[in-house]
């Protein structure tokens, strides 16, 4: 694309940093609420800081994979979405009173689901 004189360049909004972040605030919000409603609706330092270091883990993780996703197989790709979101799905639901096999249960059913739907976007769009 040739640029011509007097107009300037054309800049593209990415989503690589926009799109951990919306989801690591988003997550980091969720994991406070829930602390909270499990302390009884006392809003406390500790459930502050539950939700940052969860915002900023979840956060990074997600930024590492989308910077990393376009070096995988499409199988490989799925499979990373899948284990970041069983792996999110089973920290809520443990800190929602959930037991172990449960927060597992879930995260890993989630977790499945959302693989198999990456996997099949992934194989309709590149074929």
């Amino acid at each position: 694309m040739a640029v011509h004189a007097g107009v300037p360049a054309r800049r593209h909004v990415s989503l690589s940093w926009a799109m951990p972040v919306l989801l690591g605030v988003s997550f980091g919000i969720y994991a406070m609420v829930l602390k909270r409603f499990e302390d009884g609706g006392v809003f406390t330092v500790s459930q502050f800081f539950l939700g940052l270091v969860s915002a900023v883990v979840f956060g990074a993780l997600a930024y590492g994979i989308g910077r990393i996703q376009h070096k995988l197989l499409r199988e490989q790709r799925a499979m990373a979405y899948g284990a970041l979101t069983a792996a999110g799905i089973g920290f809520l639901t443990s800190l929602s009173d959930g037991s172990v096999l449960r927060s597992a249960g879930i995260g890993v059913a989630v977790g499945v689901g959302v693989g198999l739907v990456t996997f099949y976007a992934l194989y309709v769009h590149e074929t």
